[in-house]
């Protein structure tokens, strides 16, 4: 009785402490960013995100986020299709070199591409004598972008692909299936959800980069400047009302992308079930 009445002790003290921890890391932020944008009212809240600027801004996040996420997606499901079905030297290379993105602070990421398609990099000449602008430009935001968010399909696929194994992809071969019958009919429907998920990740990572996207961009406001950049120049220019207004669209899409996780996640459960 003792033993249980400690382990029931334990249970609620953990809950607890994990409950105040998020109260004062999660929502009292964000509670923080709801009521600094309604601090003047809802005629200025609403000026401030119909706002020219912020109207520009919230098009090329969702434009980078769109384009990173198509990237992204396709090359994590190959990627990963690849490594877990296939045998071939420098896999576990390869795996890591996906996650770099991960572990590389994302101003060092800008910094990497800035030398690299900037006026000092070898692409350079090439890129100008086509006539295409990836510094201070749109391009360079995407590529930016796509790379900070690489591994989120990929690591999402991957250990679903791992722990169903090949069996069943073996078997349909028997049968007398290809390769891209096999991918339709048997490998992709295990990986569904996990690949939807990894889509909503990498689009919630995509809307809220900073600090690549400060490097490369040029900070050009109407033209180069995201959500994000633009929050920071509102913020620098003293505005702060209207900063945590528009901070709340980044905040109401994260939340929405997360909802609709929670949903999926559910419905694929009472489909299992």
């Amino acid at each position: 009785m003792k033993e249980k009445g400690n382990s029931k002790a334990i249970k609620w003290l953990l809950i607890i402490i994990s409950a105040v921890f998020l109260f004062i890391m999660v929502i009292m932020p964000l509670f923080t960013v709801i009521s600094g944008a309604l601090q003047k009212g809802l005629g200025f809240y609403i000026g401030a995100i119909t706002d020219k600027y912020t109207l520009k801004a919230l098009i090329l996040t969702i434009k980078a986020a769109f384009a990173s996420v198509i990237v992204t997606s396709i090359f994590g499901l190959i990627a990963a299709w690849a490594v877990t079905r296939y045998s071939f030297p420098g896999k576990k290379i390869i795996k890591s070199i996906i996650d770099i993105p991960v572990t590389i602070s994302p101003v060092i990421c800008g910094m990497i591409f800035l030398l690299l398609f900037g006026r000092q990099g070898f692409i350079y000449p090439l890129l100008d004598k086509v006539g295409i602008d990836v510094i201070f430009a749109v391009p360079g935001i995407i590529i930016v972008t796509v790379f900070v968010t690489l591994p989120m399909v990929f690591r999402e696929i991957v250990p679903v692909l791992e722990a169903r194994g090949t069996q069943e992809e073996e078997a349909a071969a028997m049968m007398g299936a290809d390769g891209w019958t096999i991918f339709r009919r048997v490998t992709f429907p295990s990986v569904k959800w996990p690949f939807i998920y990894g889509i909503i990740l990498s689009a919630s990572r995509a809307m809220g980069e900073f600090g690549a996207v400060s490097v490369i961009s040029g900070h050009l406001r109407g033209l180069t400047n995201t959500l994000p950049l633009h929050i920071e120049i509102l913020f620098n220019e003293f505005n702060t009302t209207e900063a945590f207004a528009v901070s709340s669209i980044l905040v109401i899409l994260s939340i929405a992308l997360m909802l609709l996780r929670l949903l999926l996640q559910q419905y694929s459960s009472r489909k299992r079930t």
